[in-house]
């Protein structure tokens, strides 16, 4: 699976972004999908995953009730909706997929990545 992550730029404080990540390959349903962040010096970090329906989408604390990640099997691609962006979410923002059953956080567990698409919020 290749994905290709973006609709990344540079944002105000409280304006929405939308990132999408597109997979090539006729398998992309049978992937639980993940987004995660990276800002320079730090670790990648959990921001959102879903599962292989799209049914269940698990985020983290930082970004619940401002950020949505949805997937559409039929394009191939999953979405995350970011509203009321702050400062501090501002990262190199990655898409993973991951062949296992359970949903995860860890990035670890996922086998395939896109490149980053940065997002940029000014205070």
């Amino acid at each position: 699976v290749q994905l290709q992550a973006s609709g990344g730029g540079l944002v105000q404080a409280g304006d929405s972004l939308r990132l999408s990540c597109a997979a090539s390959g006729r398998t992309f349903s049978m992937y639980a999908m993940g987004w995660f962040r990276q800002t320079p010096g730090k670790e990648l970090e959990f921001v959102a995953t879903i599962s292989r329906s799209g049914g269940t989408t698990i985020y983290a604390d930082s970004v619940k009730g401002r950020f949505t990640m949805s997937r559409d099997n039929a394009k191939n691609t999953v979405y995350l909706q970011m509203n009321s962006l702050k400062p501090e979410d501002t990262a190199a923002y990655y898409c993973a997929a991951d062949s296992s059953t359970m949903l995860s956080r860890r990035a670890t567990q996922y086998d395939y990545w896109g490149q980053g698409t940065q997002v940029t919020v000014s205070s």
